[in-house]
């Protein structure tokens, strides 16, 4: 058995996610599907880094699986998937790693970006990779109240229920809000060592609340403190959400806005 490890991009909007499901077209399970004509008919089982949900989108998702038989170099296996794989994906790195090595395990932190389309009515060529916000938007405020959400706490007010994960505590270590006025975007970027389920979008929701002013700008401490998910109902909608990169060295100095401040 030898251990491969790729990094991979791919349009979720035709996908039910990343985790594979019955009678669902999954990112999974397209590439077992791919993996088991190179095996002829052996199921070989992939681990994904993120279980991206329908419709979110990844242009760095990292895969590890273990492959039965002769070792095949690196990128001869990646130039085999991609010729197997969907149009609507790609593998751009591939590598033979430890068997040690655990594409969820050994992350050290993970980038998600999130990008808010501002024009007044619905882009047809956009809508499916951008969320819809056409409302005044004060980016210096959510700027402002976006350093409140740096460092470690529960987030549990920011967690979507269905989540399996009971231990609520996550660190952020840089958020970052962009404008571009030209291509009438916002760009939002988190990272973090981990993001509960949807915590990204609900994150999203309320800095866009904040930017409209229909939530204080100083509001993000009250409402970790009250660990209720009822202080933040809104959810952005999955279109706008990229798994941007997976850290599995140390994340740059440069995102850790957390140790700066300390």
């Amino acid at each position: 058995m030898t251990r491969y490890k790729l990094t991979m991009a791919y349009d979720g909007h035709l996908f039910h996610g990343f985790q594979i499901q019955p009678n669902q077209r999954t990112v999974q399970g397209a590439i077992e599907e791919a993996l088991m004509k190179l095996t002829k008919g052996k199921r070989v089982v992939v681990h994904g880094s993120g279980r991206t949900d329908a419709g979110v989108h990844a242009k760095g998702q990292v895969i590890h699986f273990d492959y039965p038989g002769k070792t095949i170099p690196a990128k001869n296996m990646m130039l085999a998937l991609n010729s197997l794989m969907p149009t609507d994906t790609v593998f751009f790195d591939s590598e033979i790693v430890d068997d040690d090595f655990h594409v969820q395990y050994s992350t050290k932190g993970k980038w998600y970006r999130y990008i808010v389309d501002q024009h007044h009515f619905v882009d047809p060529f956009r809508r499916f990779y951008t969320g819809h916000y056409p409302y005044p938007l004060d980016v210096k405020k959510m700027q402002q109240a976006a350093q409140d959400l740096i460092g470690e706490h529960d987030f549990t007010s920011f967690a979507a229920s269905g989540g399996q994960i009971k231990d609520k505590v996550r660190t952020i270590y840089y958020v970052n809000i962009q404008e571009d006025p030209k291509e009438k975007k916002i760009i939002f970027d988190f990272i973090g060592n981990g993001f509960l389920y949807n915590m990204v979008r609900i994150l999203v929701a309320a800095l866009l609340e904040i930017g409209n002013g229909k939530r204080p700008v100083d509001d993000f401490p009250r409402v970790i403190a009250a660990k209720d998910r009822q202080e933040v109902r809104g959810t952005a909608p999955a279109s706008g959400l990229y798994l941007y990169h997976v850290f599995y060295d140390k994340v740059p100095t440069k995102y850790r806005l957390d140790v700066k401040n300390n």
